[in-house]
């Protein structure tokens, strides 16, 4: 009977959610929609100053990207398009949104994936390890490091390291993601690894701080419950304590804000893929918003929106397994 409750309770759960992400996705694809076409210029204003260009012809060119029409008409059919998986034209490459993203989005998500997995190690190491090791100097280390990570903008450090170890001491490459002189084999591979060193660095020392004290205060919480001292009563110690008393209590918490804290990774590769010139959808993006691509822009807009939706459905699908009496969909 359990097993079909939890069942019933992760189907449910899951249609709900799915309900949730289409919602939220039309609430966004308006929203922006507005907001971008509201901006004052175009991606047409500067060929307005461009003597070779007549206004017939700019005429013509808005006609063929359907900006000749109101934005209401605009958005229909762009939402039409993009329920059949069309993104449209760049205005700057004349390509297929959809291959310009696709061909930049692993390297994104490599990005943030990787990112996102050595926060969370190295948070929760130094979290549990600075409640169990309270007032210590591991504790006191630990906090004033935090408090330097959740301090130091991801920017000002990214250009801090690239000026010193790579224009100065010359340890790491300035940009990009591969040498001109390294073409394939093992050696082109660990090339692309040391490439990525500094943006992955900047992105895991900005992300450690709030979630390794979050992680701290949770444990410090459970190391003052009964439940924990009646443990240690009956002389349960090491690694059984963490396994069965304090990770299965701190867990959800954790689940909840890992879920919540993927737009801020996602957010933050736009700056740092423009400062290391990583060619990802982060430098996308922010080359589109300069030009006014609108058709770049909005699919990028909607893809981040549905990872992110995406990221906290599988975050309530892992809590529902942790607890199978937890309902998020009431919420």
């Amino acid at each position: 009977m359990l097993g079909i409750y939890k069942n019933n309770s992760m189907i449910r759960l899951t249609l709900q959610k799915l309900f949730y992400v289409v919602l939220m996705l039309l609430i966004i694809s308006i929203i922006s929609f507005g907001a971008i076409h509201l901006a004052p210029n175009s991606f047409f204003a500067s060929g307005e100053l461009n003597p070779n260009i007549t206004p017939e012809s700019l005429e013509q060119l808005k006609k063929v990207y359907g900006l000749d029409k109101s934005l209401v008409v605009q958005f229909f059919s762009w939402l039409g398009a993009i329920i059949q998986l069309d993104f449209g034209i760049s205005f700057a490459s004349g390509k297929a949104v959809k291959d310009e993203i696709l061909s930049r989005l692993p390297i994104t998500l490599l990005l943030n994936g990787i990112s996102f997995v050595l926060v969370f190690c190295i948070s929760l190491y130094i979290g549990i390890n600075s409640a169990m090791k309270s007032e210590t100097k591991f504790d006191k280390i630990a906090k004033q490091f935090s408090l330097l990570s959740y301090s130091m903008p991801s920017f000002y450090l990214a250009l801090l390291l690239t000026i010193v170890l790579s224009v100065d001491l010359k340890l790491f490459p300035i940009s990009g993601l591969h040498s001109v002189d390294v073409k394939d084999g093992f050696s082109y591979y660990l090339d692309f690894a040391w490439h990525l060193v500094l943006p992955v660095f900047v992105m895991v020392f900005g992300g450690i701080g709030s979630l390794s004290m979050y992680i701290r205060s949770l444990t410090l919480s459970v190391l003052k419950s009964e439940y924990l001292f009646f443990a240690l009563s009956r002389g349960i110690k090491g690694y059984k304590l963490f396994r069965y008393f304090i990770l299965p209590n701190i867990s959800p918490p954790i689940v909840t804000i890992l879920g919540l804290s993927l737009p801020g990774l996602i957010g933050g590769s736009v700056i740092l893929e423009s400062i290391f010139a990583i060619n990802g959808m982060g430098l996308l993006f922010y080359q589109s918003a300069l030009s006014r691509d609108y058709p770049v822009i909005m699919g990028i807009l909607i893809i981040s929106a549905f990872l992110t939706l995406l990221g906290n459905i599988i975050a309530d699908l892992i809590l529902l397994r942790l607890n199978p009496h937890f309902k998020r969909g009431k919420a």
